[in-house]
C-alpha cells in the first residue's frame, strides 16, 4: 500500500508540473481570434483554443488578472496571479491605409461628376484605416458627390481585407485647382547649365505657387545657376540666367570695325558676361579700358554694333 500510494504521488506531480502554465505578459496576434497560447506559455493541447476576437489592426487590449484567473480555470490550466497587477497587453500589427491609395480611388469615382484631371483632392480629417500587416486590402468608394461650385467632395470609403469585418467611413475635403512648377532633378552648382533632364514638373496648390518660378521647361533649359539648388527645390527665374560667354579675366579676341577693314587684338574681359551682353574689356596693347559686345565665346566687338 505505502509502495503504491509513493506511485499515485509521483504520478500525481509529474501531472501537476505538466499542467503548470506561465503568464505572456505581451502577446503579438496576427490571427483574427486570441487563443489559450497567446496568453499562457505552456498551455498543451489546449494552447489553440480559441477564446474571442483579436484587436482590431493595429489595436491593442489588456487583459486583467482577474480576467486571467477565470480563463485558466475554465480551460483546466495550472496558474494563479502572484499579484492583483498581473496582466497581458495583446496587440495586433496593422497596415494603415495610406490618404494617397484613397485620393486615387476618390479621382476615378469623381471624375464622373466633371473633376478635372489637373486638380487636387485635399481630405479633411482623414484618419487613415487599419487593416491587417499581411493582407490585401479592398478598397471602394460609394455614393460619391462633388460640388464644383463650392470646390467640395464627398464619399463613403468601404474597407475590407481577410481577417476583419468589412466597415465603411465617410470622408470629404475640397478640390484644389493645381498649377505646374519646375523643381530641379539634381543638385546644381553655380555655372552649371540646365540640361532637360537636369529639371521636371509637379503640380502644386495655386496657393503654393512661388512668385517667380518657373513653370515650362523652356524658361531654363540652356540657362547657367546664378545659385546652386538642392533635389526638388523649386526653381526661380530670378535662381538663371544666360551661360557666360565670357569668364571674368579671361583672354579674348577684340574685334574693331572701321569703314572697309576689321582688325583685331588681344584684350582681358574685366567681368563675366553672356552673349549679346556688353563686357568691359582692357586692351593688352595699350592697357585702355573700353566697352564691347559679346559676339561668341571668347570674342567681343568693339564699336560698329554686334
Amino acid at each position: 500500500m505505502a509502495m503504491r500510494a509513493i506511485l499515485l504521488l509521483v504520478l500525481w506531480c509529474g501531472t501537476a508540473r505538466a499542467e503548470l502554465a506561465t503568464l505572456r505578459p505581451f502577446a503579438v496576434v496576427d490571427d483574427s481570434v486570441v487563443r489559450l497560447g497567446d496568453l499562457f506559455e505552456g498551455a498543451g493541447p489546449r494552447a489553440t483554443a480559441a477564446l474571442g476576437p483579436a484587436p482590431a489592426p493595429g489595436a491593442r487590449q489588456v487583459v486583467e488578472a482577474a480576467q486571467l484567473l477565470g480563463i485558466a480555470r475554465a480551460h483546466g490550466i495550472v496558474w494563479r496571479p502572484m499579484s492583483a497587477n498581473e496582466r497581458v497587453v495583446i496587440e495586433r500589427p496593422g497596415r494603415a491605409v495610406s490618404a494617397a491609395e484613397v485620393v486615387a480611388l476618390l479621382r476615378t469615382a469623381l471624375r464622373h461628376g466633371g473633376l478635372e484631371e489637373e486638380s487636387d483632392l485635399e481630405l479633411a480629417g482623414f484618419t487613415p484605416p487599419m487593416v491587417p500587416q499581411a493582407a490585401f486590402a479592398q478598397l471602394a468608394v460609394e455614393g460619391a458627390a462633388l460640388d464644383l461650385t463650392a470646390g467640395r467632395f464627398g464619399a463613403t470609403l468601404v474597407v475590407g481585407a481577410e481577417g476583419m469585418p468589412t466597415h465603411r467611413l465617410r470622408v470629404a475635403g475640397r478640390v484644389v485647382a493645381t498649377v505646374p512648377m519646375l523643381v530641379a532633378a539634381r543638385r546644381m552648382a553655380v555655372g552649371e547649365v540646365v540640361g532637360a533632364n537636369d529639371v521636371r514638373m509637379v503640380r502644386v496648390p495655386a496657393s503654393r505657387l512661388r512668385p517667380g518660378a518657373a513653370q515650362r521647361a523652356e524658361q531654363v533649359v540652356g540657362q547657367a545657376m546664378r545659385r546652386p539648388a538642392g533635389a526638388e527645390q523649386p526653381l526661380l527665374l530670378a535662381d538663371v540666367s544666360a551661360p557666360l560667354a565670357v569668364e571674368r579675366g579671361a583672354v579674348v579676341t577684340m574685334i574693331y570695325e572701321v569703314p572697309g577693314m576689321q582688325l583685331t587684338a588681344q584684350g582681358r574681359a574685366m567681368e563675366g558676361a553672356a552673349r549679346g551682353a556688353a563686357v568691359a574689356v582692357m586692351n593688352l596693347a595699350s592697357r585702355t579700358v573700353v566697352e564691347a559686345v559679346v559676339v561668341a565665346p571668347g570674342r567681343v566687338r568693339v564699336g560698329g554694333g554686334r
